[in-house]
């Protein structure tokens, strides 16, 4: 009994088959944390003057942008899973197997809200301070999918908090099937670390740190963004480090860990130049100032002009 109740036992599955259609956990989580960021990063956006279902409008962008970065980002980095002899580049395109870069799906996204932004008339910097710690939670709970998943865990460990690792199968053919199978025998082959757990309690506090800052000092500008990016890249670091999944190498050290620590450097510089802008951001003063400038323009593109009458040349003047 004690050795059952020192460790996190993993699900013994991560899809459920309702009949042709399969029900993935990692899918749902990921669509919960988009749910989870944009109602709360609405929440925070009027807060701050902005109108309510804007956040919807500029997601409507920066989702799709935002899944498809993520995933171009992780073919990228772990073009081997793909790429080569015995493998099917098709796989490259099924993003409900997991895999998704982060920073690939910050990146790409943000094109999205900028677009977004661009069509609704919304400076992108105040846009992303609001959408920050809803970001981070979301995922927070993406990083559930890993859990279902059994990846994204580290080295072996005998800490309390150890996850089992269990051996799956295809029910049908009794074929290994780690990702799609299910678990008929509950004997751990490891207990490692669960690093997916570390990065899910990391992700928690860094929005609980961006939501006290941006209330503390009343942070604008992208300053609330670029706080999150930074912490979140700081634990980044130190977990991308206690991972044993396969990783493309730079010099024997995962390619992460290199991106967490410019990103994380990029995140502090922009935050402390940043600071120069002053206070944050009135959105309704910016409001207000962008549309009696579309109506100025509006007015003076239907004012009618009065003809120019042409003068006689001054032949004609002579004449008379």
């Amino acid at each position: 009994m004690n050795a059952v109740l020192a460790t996190i036992p993993s699900p013994d599955r991560g899809v459920w088959n309702l009949g042709p259609l399969p029900i993935r956990a990692y899918a749902l989580c990921i669509i919960l944390g988009i749910i989870i960021a944009i109602s709360w990063g609405e929440r925070r956006w009027v807060a701050r003057g902005g109108v309510k279902g804007e956040v919807t409008d500029i997601a409507v962008f920066a989702v799709p942008f935002g899944l498809v970065g993520g995933r171009l980002y992780h073919v990228i980095t772990d073009h081997d899973k793909y790429f080569g002899p015995g493998k099917n580049p098709l796989d490259a395109l099924a993003i409900w197997n997991g895999g998704l870069g982060i920073w690939g799906a910050i990146a790409l996204g943000a094109v999205g809200a900028w677009i977004g932004c661009r069509r609704k008339g919304i400076p992108l910097p105040a846009m992303a301070d609001a959408l920050a710690p809803g970001i981070v939670v979301a995922q927070a709970v993406g990083r559930l999918g890993n859990y279902f998943n059994q990846e994204l865990y580290g080295g072996d460990t005998t800490l309390p908090w150890g996850l089992e690792i269990y051996h799956r199968v295809n029910p049908a053919t009794g074929l290994p099937d780690q990702l799609g199978g299910v678990a008929v025998d509950h004997t751990p082959m490891a207990v490692v670390h669960p690093t997916f757990l570390y990065e899910l309690l990391w992700n928690l506090g860094v929005a609980a740190l961006v939501v006290w800052a941006d209330r503390r000092f009343r942070l604008g500008h992208g300053r609330a963004f670029a706080l999150y990016v930074a912490g979140y890249c700081a634990g980044r670091f130190w977990i991308e480090l206690m991972r044993t999944d396969e990783a493309t190498l730079i010099a024997g050290v995962r390619v992460n860990v290199f991106v967490s620590a410019l990103v994380f450097i990029g995140g502090v510089v922009y935050f402390i130049l940043a600071r120069s802008k002053g206070e944050r951001e009135d959105i309704a003063a910016l409001r207000a100032a962008t549309e009696e400038k579309t109506e100025n323009d509006e007015e003076a593109e239907e004012e009618p002009q009065e003809p120019v009458e042409a003068e006689e040349p001054e032949s004609a003047k002579k004449t008379e």
